[in-house]
């Protein structure tokens, strides 16, 4: 068997609405042979299912790319359908059937093609300072049977469509959170099943969101505007060949919506009463009163770009676990899992009364409902009763992070039923692509909470944390996370998206925002290691995914990076400028002090080497040889300085920290003699502190890498299984959840470590996670062949673990790796390599001599296995696809 079992455009399945006008293709291909590589393929583009009338097609090729495959003789034109299949032969010379035929549809892609207008409700329904959301509608007739019909739409603020009484798609916090003076994202609908001969009626509601609701702290609204505004066209196209286009116009009127409150930090207040019963239904009769013609608003179209990444969808369904009465008396909702999104319920009572729910993540030392680590973030949901049956209700245009839900104004206690509360898990809608486990079920918490922290966070943009006034793309969390992120889930569309806004908030002078999108002001700019985000994001998405564009695009971004830190201070090959946040939170800080004990010239200048290193090799990528030459030369210079400045002529690093020994290792900043050094150096700070660590947001990340990539992988499996503070499973032993922002958020007696920045959902030092996929389980990709066209496994076992087991579903298909060893040292490790990929297979601890078999048999009659070498380091195996047992 040789087939093709899954082709993809742009990442995703039949994608709608795309804005790259030469989409790039992939398909996966299945073989129950080993070793089997493509050696042609064939693509073909219709403009019908049937192919009946083929607009291109590529003939044989011959070549193993199955990924991000361009045409680059097709151009895609907006708004249109295209219908494609593949075939591939192997070099056996066997032949795929055609794939099953895949579409992707074009969104609009120019802003000229925008024909309706900006409208708003009138200023006299609602002012600039009004807080209830607008509803805005239109009817219309249809002559004819509609063939098909789409919905092109975008907001100032956020909002939702209905069409003739029906939700229009299944995303949220539609167009997303982007840099919006550079960029506002457009969606595409196909509203074709929603219309209907004759009367028909669209509607839209509107909400604060982003756009000018409160941002970041100190009470900072309408950073972007003050006014609320739809922007929509449906295109339709009648069975008999007629075309029609309705658009946002003076046709449409607005009204005051039963939403009174949204806002995405506070919650939201809905108002039951005042709802219009069937309002985008066209036998709905508009009041004069009520409804009043909207006002047409002038606002720039040029930043209009089709969505590039997955929208917000609801991804899961929680019921809460228990029903607790605090000590102080609340009514408190336990839901077993931080989570982020919101909460649905039902509720029976009279007209005009409320009930209100507030969100938490904690509770406090005594078991009381605790929200001061919200900050000014309220996470209140008000609900007004209109009476009579049973009513349910979810928010629209908020989202909240917690665990616990107080109840108030609900029935008494004996009366509340857990089945009438849902939780309604929401995120970024990315396919989850890894799965790890072991055999500690404290790690397997681990993993869980670091996954959790994924979903908490990735909500449109990378943000910090999903509860408290904050909310923010911090750069340095990202950069520290995507790595890890890269293995838990498709992450290629999202970081796109982000990175887009990264290079459009970039200072002219090439200084790099502490948040993307920036909302901070203009001065809070260019931190070593946050702003390194725009190198090292790309870069990452380029090994993960070999995505060769994402390096085409952000290229300029990352030379005006390296640029701006070349610009600092008087020495061009030190960084010793200007404000950075240091080791942030590092342990061995002074009292009181957020910023670890690490030199913060040391850290921006091993950044900065390493960040030089990344363009290089970007550089190198593309074919820009003249920069590429330039990067390693000034790489040179800025390491020289470096090991000038901060190592003794003795070759020991000045710097005497964890998170400095850690940096200059894992950039490759030292010559071989105080690379021993420093190694040494390391492990005895960790013996010094108990087999604890004492790094921050910039060491952590890479502290279990360098140990056991220098010959200390005792030191680093003793790291990850410390239960006691601080480590990663001391939160865990403390019922976490999720990955909390200070190791002892909670402390040791239940008390906070602190009320004023203490997130229990705070993904950065979840990215421990890289090197347990990475190291434990041992599934990595390489430079010179990225996205894992050629696979390393790699594990290292180490003291505490009996068995562990990694999988990661790749652009090529699944890689897995799972070892176990016995009592008495047999160890067995399974893998499997997808098709169309080669792998290198180490096998920990077997030695030169030592018998290896495959699946029971001799190793070197093993099909698919090319090369079997035994080395000082132990045995090594080239393979090609196929699953694999060794034992040993």
């Amino acid at each position: 068997m040789f087939e093709i079992s899954a082709v993809y455009c742009e990442y995703q399945q039949n994608p709608i609405g795309i804005g790259v006008t030469k989409p790039r293709l992939g398909w996966k291909l299945h073989s129950d042979e080993r070793a089997v590589i493509q050696t042609a393929y064939e693509i073909e583009i219709a403009a019908e299912s049937d192919f009946a009338s083929i607009l291109w097609q590529s003939g044989r090729v011959n070549s193993e790319q199955s990924t991000h495959v361009e045409q680059d003789s097709f151009v895609a034109e907006s708004c249109k359908r295209y219908y494609y299949r593949v075939r591939a032969w192997n070099q056996n010379g066997d032949e795929t059937a055609w794939s099953a035929v895949a579409f992707w549809e074009m969104g609009l892609l120019s802003p000229d093609e925008w024909l309706g207008d900006w409208i708003a409700a009138p200023l006299a329904m609602l002012p600039i300072e009004a807080e209830p959301s607008p509803l805005m509608r239109r009817s219309f007739e249809l002559t004819g049977k509609v063939k098909e019909a789409r919905v092109y739409a975008t907001a100032l603020g956020i909002y939702e469509l209905e069409l003739n009484g029906q939700r229009v798609g299944d995303s949220y916090f539609a167009p997303g959170w982007t840099s919006y003076n550079h960029t506002l994202q457009t969606q595409t609908y196909d509203v074709t099943d929603l219309l209907k001969l004759g009367g028909n009626a669209i509607g839209a509601s509107l909400g604060n969101g982003w756009y000018k609701g409160n941002l970041a702290w100190g009470n900072q609204r309408c950073v972007y505007g003050d006014r609320l505004a739809l922007l929509l066209q449906m295109h339709i196209v009648y069975e008999d060949g007629r075309e029609e286009v309705i658009v946002s116009d003076t046709k449409w009127k607005a009204a005051v919506s039963p939403i009174q409150f949204s806002e995405i930090y506070h919650g939201e207040t809905y108002d039951a009463r005042l709802e219009q019963e069937g309002w985008t239904t066209a036998a709905y009769e508009d009041n004069a009163k009520e409804w009043q013609t909207v006002e047409v608003v002038q606002h720039e179209k040029h930043m209009l770009r089709p969505q590039a990444n997955e929208p917000v969808r609801k991804q899961e369904r929680l019921k809460p676990i228990a029903l607790i009465t605090t000590p102080k008396g609340e009514t408190v909702l336990d839901f077993g899992q931080n989570m982020v999104g919101w909460v649905q319920f039902a509720v029976k009572g009279e007209a005009g009364s409320e009930v209100a729910l507030l969100h938490a993540e904690v509770l406090d030392q005594e078991g009381n409902f605790y929200t001061e680590n919200l900050r000014a973030a309220k996470q209140m949901i008000r609900y007004v009763l209109k009476g009579g049956e049973s009513e349910t209700y979810e928010p629209r245009f908020t989202f909240q992070g917690f665990r616990y839900v107080q109840l108030i104004g609900f029935p008494e206690t004996e009366s509340i039923k857990l089945d009438d509360f849902t939780g309604v898990v929401l995120h970024s809608d990315m396919e989850e692509t890894g799965e790890f486990q072991c055999s500690e079920p404290l790690v397997n918490q681990l993993q869980h909470n670091i996954k959790w922290g994924l979903k908490g966070n990735f909500l449109d943009v990378p943000t910090d944390c999903p509860q408290r006034d904050e909310r923010l793309g911090w750069t340095g969390d990202a950069q520290m996370f995507i790595q890890t992120a890269s293995y838990l889930s498709n992450v290629a569309p999202f970081f796109t998206k982000w990175l887009r806004d990264v290079e459009a908030d970039q200072a002219e002078d090439g200084g790099v925002p502490f948040v993307v999108p920036q909302v901070l002001g203009e001065n809070d700019m260019s931190s070593a290691a946050w702003g390194d985000a725009a190198v090292i994001c790309p870069w990452t998405l380029y090994i993960c995914y070999g995505d060769k564009r994402i390096l085409e695009e952000q290229y300029d971004s990352m030379q005006a990076w390296v640029s701006y830190i070349q610009r600092q201070g008087e020495n061009e090959f030190l960084w010793n400028t200007g404000f950075h946040f240091g080791d942030w939170l590092g342990l061995d800080a002074k009292s009181g002090d957020y910023v670890g004990a690490t030199d913060r010239d040391f850290i921006a200048t091993a950044f900065y080497a390493y960040s030089v290193s990344i363009v290089q090799k970007t550089a190198a990528v593309l074919n820009k040889e003249a920069d590429a030459k330039r990067y390693s030369e000034l790489y040179d210079n800025i390491v020289a300085a470096l090991r000038e400045e901060f190592v003794t002529g003795a070759g020991r690093l000045a710097v005497p920290t964890q998170t400095a020994q850690v940096l200059a290792l894992m950039f490759g900043l030292l010559d071989e003699g105080a690379e021993k050094r420093a190694i040494a150096k390391l492990t005895e700070l960790i013996e010094q502190s108990k087999d604890h660590l004492t790094t921050g947001f910039v060491g952590t990340p890479y502290l279990n890498h360098v140990l056991s990539a220098f010959g200390k992988n005792d030191v680093a499996y003793r790291l990850l299984l410390q239960q006691t503070y601080p480590s990663w499973l001391y939160p865990v032993t403390k019922g976490a959840t999720t990955i909390w922002e200070h190791w002892d958020g909670i402390k040791e007696d239940g008390s906070f470590w602190s009320k004023d920045m203490n997130s229990f959902n705070h993904y950065a030092y979840g990215a421990i996670g890289d090197w347990m996929y990475r190291t434990v389980a041992g599934i990595q990709t390489v430079e010179d062949a990225p996205g894992y066209k050629r696979i390393v496994i790699a594990p290292l076992p180490g003291e505490g673990l009996t068995w562990a087991e990694g999988k990661i579903e790749t652009v090529y298909g699944s890689v897995s790796s799972k070892w176990s060893k016995s009592e008495e040292g047999h160890f067995t490790l399974d893998v499997t390599i997808p098709s169309n990929t080669t792998a290198e297979i180490r096998l920990p601890g077997a030695e030169s001599g030592m018998k290896v078999t495959e699946s029971g048999g001799l190793l070197a009659e093993s099909a698919g296995i090319t090369s079997a070498a035994e080395t000082e380091a132990g045995v090594t195996i080239q393979a090609g696809s196929g699953s694999y047992r060794f034992a040993w």
